[in-house]
């Protein structure tokens, strides 16, 4: 029997089969990842194409410009579910024209089939040991370091959103743009209420929800 878990995404819900009688102790990792690989999508969507080659500061290289942390979350994400995973979804990881939208569908689609292998798997495959560079760590282990590299880079986007002037939907929670502040009430708005809807929505030239702004109380905990 499967029941749909309901992910809050916007003003609807986005939902993910979960089956019921699941007690694999795993199963928040495939929640999880099935969630974050939204997230990934969505932080890029707040971009435009005339972003792609904007880093943090135009005059220093060490800092990954938009287009780079694309290529490298689809490189890096491909590298570490095959050589350590043992999944290999069998394209290249990089999408044949190098633009947002296409990076976008390419993720989705390689992230998708990645999601599919990792729900055939049981408790002793997340437990078994692989190599993690040059340690041994479960798979267990890897994939939760796997997720927390990726949300580093994805806040390392964030930022560079600000750095740009631009207005930040929900990827967590509320943001200044949504209406400021958790302990203010603001609400968590994100751009689309699905996968489905982001790569639409953009593929058309963009179809965001709207956002209020942060209102008249302060955004941050120490406002200026």
């Amino acid at each position: 029997m499967i029941r749909r878990r309901d992910i809050l995404m916007s003003a609807h819900a986005y939902t993910i089969p979960i089956h019921e009688e699941s007690t694999m102790r795993y199963q928040f990792l495939l929640e999880t990842y099935a969630t974050e690989r939204i997230k990934v999508i969505s932080a890029w969507s707040m971009f435009t194409d005339q972003d792609l080659p904007a880093r943090p500061n135009p005059a220093d290289a060490r800092g990954r410009s938009f287009h780079e942390h694309m290529v490298h979350q689809c490189v890096s994400e491909d590298a570490w579910f095959r050589t350590m995973l043992g999944i290999d979804v069998g394209a290249p990881p990089l999408p044949k024209e190098e633009v947002r939208l296409e990076f976008m569908r390419r993720y989705a689609e390689d992230s998708g089939q990645r999601l599919i292998v990792l729900r055939t798997k049981d408790e002793a495959w997340w437990e078994g040991e692989t190599t993690f560079f040059d340690v041994q760590r479960s798979r267990a282990w890897v994939m939760t370091r796997r997720m927390t590299h990726t949300s580093h880079h994805r806040g390392q986007l964030l930022a560079l959103l600000r750095v740009l002037g631009r207005e930040e939907y929900s990827n967590y929670g509320p943001t200044a743009d949504t209406g400021g502040l958790m302990q203010n009430h603001a609400p968590t708005i994100y751009a689309y209420p699905s996968l489905e809807a982001i790569l639409e929505g953009e593929a058309a030239g963009g179809r965001k929800a709207s956002l209020p702004g942060s209102g008249t109380k302060p955004a941050t905990e120490r406002p200026r």
